[in-house]
């Protein structure tokens, strides 16, 4: 499969023409489907999916876009979940049949099959053996790089550039910018129902470090680096030093933040003898030597590339 960069000029609009076509087969699908008018396995529905798949994997649909829908960078910006992705991947768990299947010699049972990633090193992508799995329907940009185990599932995007470290997963229909470093052991959390709420955002330039959880359509702003193990929830408050606000379900771009202990207001029950304490994350000005510590640690991780090339 072609890179999954989108097009522009005239290949964009014959892409959009494409998209709208596929959005009103997958939207009569859905209505049909709750109708009880299709069978599992039919083979006029199968089609469409299959379509919808390939449509994912070249990054022709998302799941989520800018309200705005403009070109250039995310920053800052709100997202709107497109209901009719999140439904067109919903219908391929409700019309599929579960298979076996075999993979690396091992069989596992789905109603998807992986990835086809043969193409990933005419792209500059690498996926490193034993428990790299990027399940059929998501989308793997240019010059990625994936540390097994880990995990990709349908819907999810990673844009050019991104690291996807080991034992990290990235839900479904999540969307993670473009040079991206999640660290290992990261969760970047799905959001497939209900379909009208935006799934999880990462913007380009971010870094998670080890250990972070990202969940229920929390956007993380461009270039702003998360200190291992931060919980990022719309539950846990944000406080932005920056602004001088709290925020919920979103921290804006160019921010350091790291998780922090505040009073609860559980203290006052008589079995916390010496007070009761919730996590919250705060959010400070990005620092010119975090900076410079993401930039070195890039430049490692090309020269380690370059040398297992070597």
């Amino acid at each position: 499969m072609s890179s999954p960069t989108p097009p522009t000029g005239l290949a964009a609009r014959e892409v959009t023409a494409m998209s709208d076509d596929l959005r009103r087969a997958v939207e009569d699908l859905w209505e049909r489907r709750e109708a009880g008018e299709v069978e599992t396995g039919e083979e006029g529905a199968l089609a469409t999916l299959d379509a919808f798949l390939d449509a994912l994997e070249a990054g022709e649909v998302r799941a989520a876009d800018p309200v705005d829908g403009a070109g250039g960078s995310d920053a800052g910006r709100e997202w709107q979940a497109n209901a009719w992705v999140k439904r067109g991947v919903l219908l391929n768990f409700a019309l599929r049949s579960i298979e076996a299947r075999e993979y690396g010699g091992v069989v596992y049972n789905d109603v998807l099959p992986l990835a086809d990633t043969a193409g990933y090193a005419d792209r500059g992508t690498r996926n490193t053996p034993d428990g790299t799995v990027v399940r059929r329907g998501a989308s793997i940009g240019d010059d990625c790089i994936l540390m097994s185990p880990c995990f990709v599932n349908a819907g999810a995007r990673v844009g050019d550039g991104s690291l996807v470290d080991s034992c990290t997963t990235v839900g479904s229909c999540a969307r993670v910018g473009t040079d991206v470093k999640l660290g290992a052991n990261t969760l970047v959390g799905g959001v497939l129902e209900p379909v009208e709420d935006a799934p999880v955002v990462i913007e380009d330039g971010v870094t998670l470090g080890a250990g972070c959880r990202v969940t229920s359509g929390f956007v993380v702003g461009e270039g702003t680096v998360v200190a291992e193990n931060t919980l990022l929830t719309p539950r846990i408050p944000v406080y932005d030093l920056v602004d001088e606000t709290v925020r919920f379900g979103e921290l804006p771009p160019e921010r350091r933040a790291f998780t922090r202990y505040v009073p609860s207001s559980l203290g006052d029950h008589d079995l916390f003898e010496d007070g009761a304490y919730k996590p919250a994350v705060v959010a400070t000005d990005i620092e010119e030597t975090t900076v410079e510590a993401t930039e070195r640690e890039q430049m490692l991780r090309e020269s380690e590339a370059g040398g297992d090339e070597g």
